[in-house]
């Protein structure tokens, strides 16, 4: 099997409902991002952090996964295929794909405020007094500014082995996630997905680069069923 490299960003899952930091209207909206994205932000005011998340959490639950997640996970059928997302949704999960890499952490799961390692499964929301079993205070999975990617090393290395890479609805300029296509070995296929894309020097150097100027779930559908029927 080929080994098949998707980057996704937030533009996949806008489709199913999730809003994004970057609109307008987006659940950053009315809060400082530091506030709610950073361990000086946690220190400050931990409830109003948990209470951002929870509300991230509980809103996940209410959407479900587009045809692009569902078209993406139909890829193993034929393919050896590593999703790396920008996003910390579970829709490509809950599509059935199997090899997930989140760059950024996940609202599913919660961690010690202590011990980085410590991670747990988690569905509802994280409130003040909910421990870890090393009895440290729960919080959001979530990697915020000013700290390092734990999954960064593991995408990378899931790169350098690519043969066919599909970037998604992602605006290659969020490091260090933008720089990860410069790992794809020479010659790859390259296909990026978007409504607008910014296709940098970076991406414009590439020889075998196609670009899709759609939304997600139409792009993505139909350069699957082709992939599907090589």
């Amino acid at each position: 099997m080929k080994k098949l490299i998707v980057l996704t960003g937030a533009g996949i899952s806008a489709e199913s409902g999730i809003k994004t930091f970057r609109d307008a209207d987006g659940l950053w909206e009315g809060h400082d991002v530091m506030a709610v994205a950073s361990p000086q932000g946690w220190e400050k005011d931990q409830e109003l952090v948990l209470d951002f998340y929870n509300q991230r959490r509980r809103q996940l639950k209410s959407v479900s996964p587009n045809l692009a997640h569902i078209a993406i996970a139909k890829l193993e059928e034929k393919y050896n295929v590593t999703v790396i997302t920008q996003n910390v949704d579970d829709l490509h999960e809950r599509a059935g794909s199997t090899r997930i890499i989140h760059l950024p952490g996940a609202l599913t799961k919660a961690r010690s405020s202590h011990r980085k390692s410590t991670i747990m499964d988690w569905e509802g929301d994280i409130v003040t007094g909910d421990l870890c079993p090393d009895g440290y205070q729960l919080r959001p999975h979530i990697v915020w500014f000013g700290e390092m990617v734990p999954n960064l090393e593991m995408a990378i290395q899931a790169c350098e082995a690519g043969e066919i890479f599909i970037i998604i609805g992602t605006s290659m300029q969020v490091y260090p996630a933008a720089s990860l296509i410069s790992f794809a070995p020479k010659g790859s296929s390259i296909y990026y997905i978007d409504p607008k894309p910014n296709i940098s020097h970076e991406l414009s150097s590439l020889p075998n680069l196609s670009v899709f100027k759609q939304k997600a779930t139409e792009g993505v559908v139909t350069l699957v069923n082709d992939l599907m029927n090589r």
